[in-house]
């Protein structure tokens, strides 16, 4: 393979036409570079000079083999600036794995709009996956970082997390629903609603299932109806069919004809958490992460004005 530095010396050589000027201008010596160009030519069994005692021009193939060599050197220092800008952390991809709360509650758009401001050419791909998915894609290096709703083990020898969200649960009911007069909802309140479930996706924390929590707090919930999703939930308790409770960070998106009610006493949330793998020698990995986990990343922001939320 060519030496990528007898190809410099060999650009220098032939924009001055003097062996010791392109000395100079490489800071080496004459006799060293000579060789250099020497070896080269014999390397190619290609004549790149015509040599007199007062300077050196290209041959013909010279100038041919110029052409190519300025092409190549340009990519080459477009690599290796590429590689030090990928070192650094400045550009690359990011594969990120995420739960559609991660969305919803603004942690992942706030965290990509920080990232997008700081590394405008970083290529993302987002892959909406339940998470047990995601954290398998951890280990098998086909994401960098997963949003999930339960982190891995706290010994497990691969992976790690932090917990970035724990999303309060609002109740929601039917604009007309006479619970929306109610200045003080109590459990006995709720105790004889039609509830409309969302089922857990795979990878879900059973520590924070919905029934458990309402057999906690002293009443059983009756669920006739269940959604897959808590959009598609929202959108039967806008239709008078049953109340639901579903994450905070789903009020902006709320349907109208949808009154949002705050249950300090129910102990149910969502969490959040961000995970990664342990070895990382990726910067850009390192960089996404240290965004995702700053304070304030989930802001909802204010309510649209046909939710209307009632703290207790």
């Amino acid at each position: 393979m060519i030496d990528l530095r007898q190809l410099r010396y060999f650009e220098v050589v032939a924009e001055e036409e003097h062996v010791g000027r392109a000395a100079e201008r490489l800071h080496i010596s004459q006799s060293p570079l000579s060789r250099q160009i020497a070896q080269l030519e014999e390397r190619l069994g290609l004549t790149l000079f015509e040599r007199s005692q007062q300077r050196i021009r290209l041959t013909r193939d010279g100038q041919t083999f110029l052409a190519e060599t300025k092409a190549l050197l340009t990519h080459a220092n477009r690599l290796e600036s590429l590689g030090k800008r990928l070192g650094r952390g400045e550009e690359g991809g990011l594969c990120i794995g995420y739960i559609e709360n991660a969305m919803h509650a603004g942690v992942l758009p706030n965290a990509l709009r920080i990232l997008r401001d700081d590394r405008p050419t970083v290529h993302i791909k987002l892959y909406n996956l339940p998470s047990l998915e995601q954290l398998e894609g951890l280990r098998q290096r086909s994401l960098d970082i997963a949003l999930v709703s339960e982190p891995p083990a706290a010994d497990d020898p691969d992976l790690t997390a932090l917990q970035v969200l724990d999303d309060p649960m609002l109740l929601a009911l039917p604009e007309q629903h006479p619970l929306t007069r109610q200045s003080e909802l109590l459990p006995q309140h709720l105790a004889e609603q039609q509830w409309i479930g969302v089922q857990r996706k795979p990878g879900a924390n059973p520590a924070d299932d919905f029934v458990a929590a309402c057999i906690r707090a002293g009443f059983t919930p009756q669920i006739p109806m269940e959604a897959s999703e808590p959009f598609t939930a929202l959108g039967l308790v806008a239709s008078g069919l049953g109340v639901a409770m579903v994450q905070k960070g789903l009020s902006r998106n709320a349907p109208p004809g949808v009154v949002l009610r705050e249950l300090p006493w129910l102990s149910y949330t969502t969490p959040l958490w961000a995970a990664w793998h342990r070895v990382n020698l990726r910067p850009l990995v390192e960089t996404f992460r240290k965004v995702l986990t700053e304070p304030s990343l989930s802001g909802a922001g204010p309510l649209p004005h046909f939710n209307r939320v009632f703290p207790e």
